[in-house]
């Protein structure tokens, strides 16, 4: 078997195009949430990775359709529609705030009204995104690398959503807390979540927690947890969680987040990058959802042999 190749990730070296990245893909979250109809748990507001980067996907508005793509490839901004109109934007030279001028300009010269909230969403005393010059850093090598390990993580993602058979999310990418992210759900509702995310709304938590979740997922790191990692927590959550044994040994739990977190260099050094992160993702789903008292035997795919 031909061994996989992870790439190294350091958020103490990419931190300033990883602020920079996260603040674009608002930009193109918000449009939207602006032009599409509200689907539970926000689901019509992620974007997707591909095999470039980031997608907005598909965005109808009357008889056009566009998408808003991040192409960590060639480190283009691109927005196209229908109609065969596109304008193209380099990467290396985009502010936030010209990121913001540009899609929205683009989107009004191709006949798209649409007008967005200019405050970034999940973060403490931002700065308005179309008045955001001082995030302008992009490194080709730190955006490619965070693709190539989007990619990697999106494919076990995958597989591990193809094991549920109840109700589950996507596997796809939330711009407000920059993740990447799938989650599975118990079919119960969940006790009225307690909000108080920076710059969103407490409807918008209690609607994403309106019933009990499982999720799991990766960032690239942040100033609370300044490395890249997969995490993996329940709600709500269940009596004694913390003190599980779980696996690989290097996963924890972390009291701040209230989340298991397994650092992604442990992932990307091991001998099989892939199947330790799938065994972090059964370890800590069953455990969580086995102290939750989930039905198992009708939310799971019946393994082989069974």
């Amino acid at each position: 078997m031909r061994k996989e190749n992870w790439p190294e990730l350091s958020f103490e070296e990419a931190k300033q195009t990883y602020e920079t990245i996260h603040l674009w893909t608002q930009i193109a979250g918000k449009v939207k949430l602006a032009k599409l109809p509200w689907i539970n748990h926000s689901w019509h507001v992620t974007l997707f990775v591909t095999p470039f980067g980031l997608t907005t996907g598909d965005i109808p508005d009357h008889d056009k359709h566009f998408q808003i793509n991040f192409d960590f490839l060639q480190h283009r901004l691109q927005i196209i529609t229908s109609k065969n109109e596109e304008h193209l934007f380099d990467l290396r030279s985009l502010s936030v705030a010209s990121c913001y001028k540009h899609t929205l300009t683009s989107l009004k010269e191709f006949g798209i009204d649409c007008k967005i909230n200019p405050i970034p969403n999940e973060m403490e005393n931002p700065i308005p995104l179309n008045l955001d010059e001082h995030h302008a850093t992009y490194d080709p090598r730190h955006a490619a690398n965070l693709h190539q390990a989007l990619l990697k993580a999106s494919k076990v993602f995958t597989q591990f959503r193809a094991e549920f058979i109840g109700k589950c999310s996507p596997v796809h990418f939330f711009w407000g807390g920059f993740d990447l992210a799938v989650t599975r759900f118990s079919g119960r509702e969940a006790p009225l979540h307690p909000g108080g995310v920076p710059n969103m709304p407490d409807r918008v938590a209690h609607e994403a927690y309106s019933h009990e979740v499982c999720s799991c997922g990766f960032w690239p790191g942040s100033d609370a947890v300044p490395f890249a990692a997969f995490y993996s927590y329940i709600y709500p959550e269940p009596a004694g969680l913390k003190n599980s044994t779980i696996s690989p040994e290097a996963a924890y739990y972390d009291d701040n987040l209230r989340e298991f977190l397994l650092p992604y260099k442990e992932v990307q050094q091991s001998d099989n990058p892939s199947q330790t992160l799938l065994d972090f993702l059964h370890s800590t789903y069953e455990t969580a959802a086995d102290l939750s008292g989930w039905d198992r035997k009708s939310l799971e795919k019946k393994k082989s042999g069974r």
